[in-house]
């Protein structure tokens, strides 16, 4: 053993078990699903491969041949660019705000920003809120201040369906990002506060550009990370607010579709594949790119 695998012995024994599971349940599926994507693979039978000449058939069809696909991407990507930016922000100011209360009092907040994000029966309340009848909490507000006349069809027609997503995945969505927030402010150096004001910093905004952001990196690395994966791997919420299959595939996601070729009564789990495969490959490039552009930000402050 070299001196430096002594050295660390150590840390390699405490890093060691969490990367033999992550190696275990992450890497190795993915390198998997890549491999069962090219191939033709229902589970029951052995996965059959393509030849040289049609080896990129899955692929082909996604793109050329599946409209709920294609739609699904669609849904996808506009509702992880509305979803993510905005989520990230909230769970950055949320955080900033309530960072500044007592021990107490901040715990009981965070508790109650959180708890959303922990609920497995939250779908019940937001169907009652959006009900498509007149008991429904917004129909029952909008017809009363005379807004409409008759309820709004929120969960079924198709001008709607993918907003009201939206909409509860904003209200869950602070999360663990959140709490990686709160705890990195509450490990910026106060001095540095201090030492700006000397500086001419001269309100809490300034102190947040100048200060606060730049001493907790890794916190909005972090957050970045968590928001961007939650806002493409979608699925759940719509499903239980809109339904599956969702009106015209209004607010039908990659996960959605995925799932809908992986499980009964298809098991196409290489066609299944290839489209987790493209899930994958935007998710970790849309990845890379945040993961730049706040460094570089990090070098210009």
């Amino acid at each position: 053993m070299s001196e430096k695998a002594k050295k660390y012995a150590i840390s390699y024994a405490m890093v060691g078990p969490f990367m033999i599971l992550f190696a275990i349940f992450t890497v190795v599926p993915v390198i998997i699903a890549i491999v069962y994507s090219f191939s033709n693979y229902n589970v029951m039978q052995p996965p059959q491969f393509f030849s040289l000449n049609n080896f990129f058939d899955n692929y082909l069809r996604l793109f050329l041949d599946d409209e709920v696909f294609l739609i699904s991407l669609r849904n996808t990507m506009l509702f992880a660019f509305i979803t993510g930016p905005i989520s990230y922000v909230a769970c950055l100011l949320v955080a900033w705000f309530i960072n500044d209360l007592g021990p107490k009092v901040r715990a009981w907040v965070t508790l109650l920003f959180y708890a959303p994000s922990l609920s497995a029966n939250v779908y019940f309340i937001w169907q009652f809120i959006f009900s498509s009848d007149s008991n429904g909490l917004v129909n029952t507000f909008l017809m009363r201040f005379g807004f409409i006349t008759e309820p709004v069809l929120w969960r079924h027609d198709t001008r709607y369906t993918l907003m009201v997503v939206i909409v509860v995945q904003l209200w869950l969505s602070l999360g663990t990002a959140f709490l990686a927030f709160i705890a990195g402010l509450q490990n910026v150096d106060k001095t540095l506060y201090e030492a700006g004001a000397i500086d001419g910093i001269k309100n809490r905004w300034q102190e947040l550009y100048h200060i606060t952001l730049p001493s907790m990196k890794e916190q909005l690395m972090f957050g970045a990370v968590i928001q961007i994966t939650a806002a493409f791997a979608v699925g759940t919420i719509s499903q239980e607010l809109i339904g599956r299959p969702s009106p015209l595939y209004s607010a039908n996601t990659l996960i959605m579709h995925m799932e809908d070729y992986a499980l009964a009564p298809r098991f196409e789990l290489g066609y299944a594949c290839a489209i987790a495969v493209v899930l994958f490959s935007i998710t970790l490039g849309i990845n890379q790119l945040v993961r730049k552009l706040l460094q570089r930000g990090s070098k210009d402050g």
